[in-house]
């Protein structure tokens, strides 16, 4: 560890030492997608806090500052030569931020959730105490606590997590499917044949979808460009075969924010390569274009002027791989919002200790959708989010909280933690200087 990170640690942990009531980040950005009214809390300025600290790539491991993004870590560790073992899709999201909130790629199939490759936390917690929290340390129930908490026991100001080699490229094979309950055996054979370093897969439509394969090469006849005017996810409807270097792999999401650029109109040629260009194309740009909207409410002027009622589903769910044609089922007749994301998930031998996030032995499906349902007739607010929320639970899945939740209290509760997490709060946050989980994912206050 350096001594500058030990310096700022001790500068971060007086200032909050001092109290003064409820605290929360001062951030630029942010990867949530939760509408909140601003409340009255002191802001806590960690932006200091984005060094990679070192890569041991021997060791296997890489030691970085809380607010590193990923596309600076994942630079750090490509210079020696691997990768972060679990690397969200979006360069501007935090190495703390993924570790509090719920991390997932196309390696999670190996090495699971990203929080399941963590090697130890360096905690700041309400008082100013710093702590260290491994797996088997005095603070492992911290450790184990602290993944799903979205900043409401403490804020990780440094973490230890696990790397992984990589080579030059990454050989893609794009599989096509016509039947769910076919895909999802298909899945379940890559899964127990262990054959590929990366597994994900886009579904277009109940009956379109493709399975993709990624593996490590030394080689490659040839390498595609996805980063300006081609477009990664078109392109798997329309290959079966492709190669990308290790780097542009990693990012192949990043780009188009998977194909929710549409939504700020990216995707249209001429306003892609005029008004955004080859700089601006990515998801840091459209987090703005989308916040920007949210203030001024055009697009709610829109829908009104025109008679549509809008809901905003944005939702990664993770569901047990024997029910997940039951899932796709429901989501093909209730939501219908395409296409849509599946990622699979291998267990991990600690996942079932996490606190907030237990999952069960054996693998899962994590569908990503993330669009606005739009319809003339009216509903409740959070009609169709809750609709998820009723079939995650029944199928035996569960739903990270990085975005709008409806949960009543109790059913919460049961979900996330209940009197563990209370016992976690009194413990590392006696004084309320966060708020709880509930406050914090699913009330709108």
């Amino acid at each position: 560890m350096s001594r500058l990170h030990g310096a700022k640690t001790q500068a971060l942990s007086a200032q909050l030492s001092r109290g003064g009531g409820p605290v929360g980040l001062a951030k630029h950005s942010s990867n949530l997608f939760r509408e909140r009214a601003g409340g009255p809390r002191r802001r806590l300025d960690v932006s200091a806090f984005r060094e990679v600290l070192e890569v041991d790539a021997a060791e296997g491991w890489v030691d970085a500052e809380g607010m590193v993004t990923y596309e600076d870590l994942v630079r750090g560790c490509l210079a020696k030569g691997v990768m972060p073992a679990v690397v969200p899709q979006l360069k501007t999201i935090t190495l703390g931020g993924a570790m509090a909130g719920v991390g997932i790629e196309a390696s999670s199939h190996r090495y699971g959730l990203v929080h399941d490759t963590a090697l130890e936390l360096e905690v700041l917690l309400g008082d100013g105490q710093l702590v260290l929290a491994t797996p088997d340390n005095e603070h492992a129930d911290l450790y184990h606590g602290f993944p799903n908490s979205y900043g409401t026991l403490g804020y990780a100001l440094r973490v230890k997590a696990k790397a992984v080699p990589v080579r030059p490229y990454v050989r893609l094979e794009h599989q096509p499917f016509a039947d769910p309950a076919r895909l999802f055996e298909a899945l379940g054979e890559h899964l127990r044949a262990g054959e590929a370093d990366f597994i994900d897969g886009t579904v277009f439509s109940p009956r379109e979808m493709v399975l993709t394969l990624g593996r490590f090469a030394d080689t490659a006849p040839y390498t595609s460009d996805y980063t300006f005017e081609r477009i990664y996810y078109r392109s798997i409807r329309e290959r079966r075969e492709d190669y990308l270097t290790v780097h542009d792999y990693l990012w192949r999401w990043d780009t188009d924010w998977f194909w929710c650029s549409k939504n700020v109109l990216a995707q249209n040629p001429l306003v892609r390569r005029f008004v955004y260009g080859r700089a601006r194309l990515g998801s840091r740009t459209y987090t703005q274009v989308m916040r920007w909207n949210s203030r001024v409410g055009l697009t709610k002027k829109f829908e009104r002027l025109v008679g549509l009622h809008s809901e905003s589903v944005i939702q990664d769910v993770d569901i047990p791989l024997a029910r997940a044609s039951e899932f796709l089922e429901f989501y093909a007749r209730e939501i219908g919002l395409w296409p849509q994301w599946i990622c699979p998930i291998g267990p991990a031998p600690a996942s079932g200790r996490f606190t907030l996030y237990p999952m069960r032995p054996g693998w899962y499906v994590n569908f990503g959708f993330w669009d606005v349902k739009r319809t003339r007739k009216g509903y409740a607010p959070g009609h169709f989010n809750r609709l998820v929320e009723e079939q995650v639970v029944a199928l035996g899945g569960i739903k990270s909280l990085y975005s709008e939740s409806f949960f009543p209290e109790e059913e919460f509760h049961r979900l996330y933690g209940g009197q563990a997490y209370a016992a976690l709060k009194r413990k590392y946050d006696p004084a309320g200087t966060f708020p709880t989980l509930y406050e914090k994912c699913v009330l709108r206050q």
